[in-house]
């Protein structure tokens, strides 16, 4: 059985009598990277800080390493790094400085500082003012600063927003280091499945307050796998006959629409139908991608 690092029970938060998150049950393991996955205004960014204290629930309860957050705050957070939205920094001074401000307040080594800039790949820029760095390289000192503290748990709300595409590789890379390399478990939110999917291994998808989704990577793309399109002569006869060799399938726009199945298994469709006089016109393969899924999911707009 896993080891929950995260879970929430029913949790919930209104606004003027608006539910912004509905009965939220997050689970999430011990050294994995979890996706939190939803369009803007779904609902990620206000669980987000429910999980780091910012914001109280209005109902439901959040345990994170076995304890009660309501009870036990202080001694929780102090194992938690996190970058929520856009990190802030002191433009004038040097990657090095900002840090050291933040380290006097975290008490930790000094030593530590050279060992995050070195993580997230600052070295050779630690003495530059920062006010001179790429959006990137601000998002990676960010990470540092989230990292100073030597967390088990890292909390990344969008972390890619706004980069290039050189600037979003590099974020992915290093949050795909998180557990290899350190043993951080990570949750990292997006409204975009493409980039999330890159990362994670479990992804959790919430619409308008929502959760639609919990389980693996593997088990959204079971689900995405299409199906198997036959035009033929006689379609229903020709349903009926494949009913009864055991395939599963329906009549859709007057061609047979399969579940899925395998080059063996189509070859002996095709021979089935043949031999019992069908002329088989075409066989076609139907896929949605796992973003055409997502869409699917979490429908039309998120919500406020």
């Amino acid at each position: 059985m896993s080891e929950w690092i995260i879970q929430t029970k029913d949790l919930c938060k209104s606004y003027r009598g608006r539910l912004a998150v509905d009965h939220v049950n997050l689970n999430i393991a011990r050294g994995e990277i979890y996706g939190f996955l939803g369009p803007n205004g779904a609902g990620k960014t206000t669980t987000i800080r429910m999980l780091l204290g910012l914001i109280k629930p209005t109902r439901g309860s959040v345990e994170i390493f076995g304890k009660s957050l309501k009870r036990e705050k202080l001694h929780i957070l102090r194992k938690i790094g996190s970058l929520v939205e856009y990190p802030s920094y002191y433009g004038h001074l040097t990657a090095v400085e900002n840090l050291e401000a933040i380290r006097r307040i975290l008490d930790v080594p000094k030593t530590r500082i050279a060992q995050v800039l070195e993580t997230v790949g600052l070295t050779k820029d630690a003495k530059r003012p920062v006010k001179g760095f790429s959006l990137g390289m601000k998002q990676r000192l960010g990470i540092a600063a989230a990292l100073l503290g030597e967390p088990e748990m890292l909390i990344l709300d969008e972390p890619t927003n706004g980069l290039d595409p050189s600037g979003i590789l590099e974020i992915r890379e290093l949050i795909k280091a998180m557990p290899k390399q350190h043993g951080i478990t990570v949750l990292v939110s997006s409204h975009l499945l493409s980039e999330v999917e890159q990362m994670a291994g479990t992804v959790g998808i919430i619409r308008q307050g929502r959760m639609v989704f919990q389980d693996t990577i593997e088990s959204l793309r079971r689900q995405s796998e299409g199906s198997i399109s036959v035009a033929v002569s006689e379609p229903e006869e020709a349903l009926l006959a494949l009913l009864r060799m055991g395939f599963r399938g329906k009549l859709e726009n007057g061609r047979i629409a399969l579940e899925r199945t395998d080059d063996q298994s189509v070859a002996r469709i095709v021979k089935a139908l043949v031999e019992q006089n069908h002329a088989v016109y075409r066989v076609e393969e139907k896929r949605k991608s796992l973003e055409e899924l997502f869409l699917q999911i979490v429908g039309e707009g998120g919500g406020a």
